[in-house]
C-alpha cells in the first residue's frame, strides 16, 4: 500500500527519465496551442475519392508532425455534401469555436473570448496558379470568417526531392546518383511540367535548379496549359544534346485531369512520371506553412541533401 509520501517499502518506483544533456539532445514534442486555428487545406480540382483519399494522406502527415492540429479539408469545388466545399468548411470551423467558447463560460470556466483568426488556409499547390488562387481568395471572402490563406507549397527542396522520387518510381531517373549502377531508361534531360502559366513555369524553374543538381541532367520547365510550351521545350532540349527525355509533373494531382499529362507526353514524344500526389513532404510542408502563419517555430523540413 502507498503512504502519501509515496510507494510503500519494497515496490519499484518509476523514475522520470532523465533529459539528455547537451545540445544533442532529442527536442521537446512541439504539439498544437491550445484554441489554435485550424489548418485547412483548400483541394483544387474536381473533387472524388482519388482526390479525397491523397487530401487525407496529407493532413495524417501534418497531424503526426504536430500533435493536437486541428485539420480540416475544403474542395473548391466542393458539393457541400460529400466534399464540403471551402466555404461551408470555414464556416464550421467558426461555429465551433464560438460554440465551444459558450460552453465553457455556460460550465462556469473562466474561458477567454477567442480572437484571431478561425483558420489558416494552406492550397494544395506545388506553385502559383493566379486563378485557382484568385478562386480560393473569393471563396475565403465569401465565407466571412477571419481566416488566413497561405502561399502555395513550392519552390522548396523537398519538392526537388519527390520529383526525383517520383522519377526513379518510373525507371526514369537513378535513385541515387552516388551508386555505381545505371538505368537503362534515365533520362538524361528533363521538363518540368507546371499549370498556371508563365508565373508558374519560373516558380517551378528554382524547384528545377534542385532537381537538376540532384540528377546531374538539364531540367526546363514549361506550361501544361500554354499551347506549345512542352514541345517548345522538348526542342530545346534535344537541340541542346539530350535524346532521352522525360516529364515530370510539377503537380500534386487534383490541379488538373489526368489526361493533360498524357497529351503532354505525347507532345514532347518522351515518357512521364506521375505527379508527387500524397508524397510525405507535401503534408510537412503544409504545416510549415501554417506554422509560419501563426509564428509558431517547429523545426523547418529540409530537403535530403544531394548525394
Amino acid at each position: 500500500m502507498s503512504s502519501p509520501t509515496g510507494p510503500a517499502s519494497g515496490l519499484p518506483v518509476r523514475m522520470p527519465r532523465p533529459r539528455q544533456p547537451g545540445r544533442h539532445r532529442r527536442p521537446e514534442p512541439l504539439a498544437a496551442p491550445e484554441g489554435a486555428p485550424a489548418l485547412v487545406l483548400a483541394v483544387p480540382g474536381t473533387p472524388g475519392t482519388a482526390t479525397r483519399s491523397l487530401a487525407e494522406e496529407v493532413v495524417s502527415i501534418a497531424r503526426s508532425e504536430l500533435p493536437g492540429l486541428d485539420v480540416r479539408i475544403g474542395y473548391l469545388d466542393g458539393d457541400d455534401h460529400e466534399f464540403p466545399s471551402l466555404q461551408i468548411v470555414l464556416t464550421y470551423a467558426a461555429e465551433e469555436r464560438t460554440a465551444r467558447y459558450e460552453r465553457a463560460l455556460a460550465a462556469g470556466v473562466d474561458a477567454k473570448e477567442p480572437d484571431g483568426p478561425v483558420a489558416v488556409v494552406v492550397p494544395l499547390l506545388a506553385g502559383p496558379d493566379s486563378a485557382l488562387l484568385r478562386r480560393l481568395r473569393q471563396a475565403v471572402m465569401e465565407s466571412r470568417v477571419a481566416a488566413e490563406l497561405t502561399d502555395v507549397l513550392g519552390p522548396h527542396p523537398l519538392l526537388a526531392e519527390g520529383l526525383h522520387v517520383r522519377l526513379s518510381e518510373a525507371g526514369l531517373a537513378r535513385a541515387d546518383r552516388a551508386r555505381l549502377f545505371t538505368v537503362a531508361t534515365a533520362a538524361d534531360g528533363i521538363i518540368l511540367a507546371s499549370v498556371g502559366g508563365e508565373e508558374a513555369v519560373q516558380a517551378a524553374g528554382i524547384t528545377g535548379m534542385l532537381l537538376a543538381a540532384r540528377l546531374a541532367v538539364p531540367v526546363m520547365a514549361a506550361a501544361l496549359d500554354q499551347e506549345g510550351s512542352i514541345a517548345s521545350v522538348a526542342e530545346q532540349l534535344r537541340s541542346s544534346g539530350s535524346q532521352q527525355l522525360a516529364l515530370a509533373p510539377y503537380l500534386i494531382g487534383p490541379e488538373i485531369e489526368p489526361e493533360l499529362i498524357e497529351e503532354a507526353a505525347k507532345e514532347a514524344s518522351c515518357p512521364a512520371a506521375e505527379p508527387l500526389g500524397p508524397y510525405p513532404a507535401i503534408g510537412k510542408l503544409a504545416l510549415a506553412k501554417y506554422t509560419t502563419a501563426l509564428g509558431i517555430t517547429p523545426q523547418q523540413p529540409q530537403g535530403a541533401p544531394v548525394r
